[in-house]
């Protein structure tokens, strides 16, 4: 029986909650890192309603408090959410042929890991109003989440505020640990990357760069690098239906 649009709308609401209240709590950190930038609370909020991404968000708030150009910062925020792409067209393959194109949009406003990971892992065609029901729920928890981290930045001593902004570098710490714990590539890589961003930062005329001009430099030549060196390989056509008929029986 076809799920309806009340019942995807609710269970995507219930299946967003966790995740809201997760982003209300990683979000706060952002906040505090926004307010270090010089943003006020309503700035922050339009920031985070606009670009649901952890990583994104603070590359373009990182660029905003060196005084980047508006098109570095445009440039900086694209290739740090260049995954967000990927995923929009695995769930684009998960849409029922039909679909109108504004729903399509809309879905594809507010993709982001957790949110691309439930959707995906629900069977059949994806309901819109499942996406939006979550979207609901997780959307106001990274906004207000990251309001009340510039309010509570702006409240708070200067020490624990300074101590605060430790925490988003501990969110993505655990980003990159567990892949890098089971992936040698990957572990050798996030190394590479942060020996080549000190490097970066203190060799002749590179040096002279703006941090977000660096970025996306460094950005662009690892991952181009990692992906010619290190292919992921594909899955086996016939091991791939063979799981898919076990998964259906």
């Amino acid at each position: 029986m076809k799920e309806s649009k009340a019942q995807g709308f609710r269970l995507g609401m219930r299946d967003g909650i966790p995740i809201g209240l997760g982003y209300l709590a990683v979000a706060f950190s952002l906040g505090i890192t926004a307010r270090n930038a010089g943003l006020n609370a309503f700035q922050g909020f339009l920031i985070s309603i606009l670009n649901n991404a952890s990583a994104g968000e603070y590359a373009g708030i990182t660029v905003i408090a060196a005084n980047a150009a508006y098109a570095e910062i445009a440039i900086v925020t694209l290739i740090t959410n260049a995954r967000y792409l990927l995923m929009s067209c695995a769930m684009s393959q998960r849409l029922e042929p039909g679909l109108s194109l504004g729903h399509r949009l809309l879905m594809g406003f507010d993709i982001t890991d957790e949110l691309f990971g439930i959707a995906i892992a629900r069977p059949g065609y994806l309901n819109p109003y499942y996406t939006y029901g979550a979207m609901l729920m997780a959307m106001p928890g990274w906004s207000i989440g990251t309001s009340l981290g510039i309010i509570a930045g702006n409240i708070l001593p200067e020490r624990v505020v300074s101590a605060l902004s430790v925490a988003l570098f501990g969110m993505f710490l655990a980003v990159i640990i567990p892949p890098a714990r089971k992936n040698k590539v990957v572990a050798v890589l996030v190394a590479l990357s942060f020996a080549a961003s000190f490097a970066c930062s203190v060799l002749p005329w590179i040096s002279t760069l703006s941090d977000g001009t660096r970025t996306i430099i460094l950005t662009v030549v690892i991952s181009a690098g990692a992906a010619l060196l290190f292919p992921v390989p594909k899955e086996n056509t016939a091991e791939k239906t063979a799981e898919k008929g076990v998964s259906h029986s």
